[in-house]
């Protein structure tokens, strides 16, 4: 195969390389990483040999990103507070037009279940994601794996088990989730700490990563009373306290449109919220600036 035809090829299949990478990692910067060695191996491959690049190529990033994982799980350990995902832009665009493959895929890549993925092993996590997100057959899944498929489907029911039971059980609607996310923007931004809090489920959790490289809280925040507290504090600190030109962008990371908070046009946090009947039932603020790093490209 030509050097321009490998290229080509592997262009073909980056988009899922990537998503198959940072499903299993979390981290934009090592999905990256992981896809580029996927490259480099592929580039060297005797091709006339490889029937199948789809299956060459997703085998290669898998192996990779489970080794690259249990490198990154010891660091994970030592991480300071709560720890979320890395923002992932997914605005597909016309490239997934079918709407139940494109709910498919944003579930997959939510922070929520991005986060209960973290408590599954490296195998666990590998099957969970090639079976759930894009649906290849446990065969397939069973090679990639060097495992048997017996193996491969004990792995699938006990990782689909566990992501049941962690995963947010509510569905969210787009415009529902906008109309809260701009309610809560204004009530925050204006002080309105009733207004902020009549958004606010009794029982909302509050989880926000800095990883000790900014100001948020380090353990989770439980009940209306004390987050709603918080977000009106730290609203009016912000806001008073930030010197330099503050912008709100709404834009679709990991699935779902979140809020951008930018000071002078470089990103200070992510806000997402989740919402059940019609209140603010979970909210995820990402500002560990190595988390953001890659919102500016």
């Amino acid at each position: 195969m030509a050097t321009d035809s490998a290229t080509d090829v592997f262009e073909e299949h980056r988009s899922v390389l990537m998503g198959v990478a940072y499903r299993m990692l979390g981290r934009v910067a090592d999905a990256e990483d992981v896809v580029q060695e996927a490259w480099l191996r592929w580039s060297t491959a005797d091709h006339g040999q490889v029937r199948e690049p789809r299956a060459y190529l997703v085998r290669v990033t898998t192996r990779l990103a489970i080794d690259r994982l249990r490198h990154v799980q010891s660091r994970r350990e030592a991480y300071v507070g709560p720890w979320l995902p890395e923002p992932y832009a997914t605005d597909y665009g016309p490239t997934v037009p079918d709407t139940a493959e494109r709910a498919v895929l944003a579930d997959s890549v939510s922070l929520a279940v991005l986060v209960v993925l973290e408590s599954l092993s490296p195998l666990e996590r590998a099957v969970f994601v090639l079976r759930e997100a894009f649906g290849f057959p446990f065969a397939e899944i069973a090679a990639t794996l060097d495992r048997g498929e017996a193996a491969v489907r004990q792995l699938a029911g006990r990782a689909r088990k566990h992501v049941d039971a962690g995963r947010p059980r509510y569905e969210v609607d787009p415009a529902q989730r906008r109309d809260l996310t701009e309610r809560f923007l204004a009530a925050a931004t204006e002080g309105d700490l009733d207004g902020l809090m009549a958004l606010l489920a009794p029982d909302v959790r509050l989880v926000g990563d800095s990883g000790g490289k900014a100001k948020a809280p380090v353990r989770v925040l439980e009940s209306a009373d004390k987050v709603g507290r918080f977000l009106h504090g730290a609203a009016r600190k912000g806001i008073d306290g930030v010197a330099g030109r503050v912008e709100f962008r709404f834009m679709e990371f990991n699935g779902a449109e979140c809020l951008l908070f930018l000071v002078d046009g470089a990103p200070d946090s992510v806000f997402q919220l989740d919402v059940v009947d019609g209140r603010v039932q979970s909210i995820y603020i990402v500002r560990n600036p190595d988390k953001l790093v890659t919102l500016t490209r």
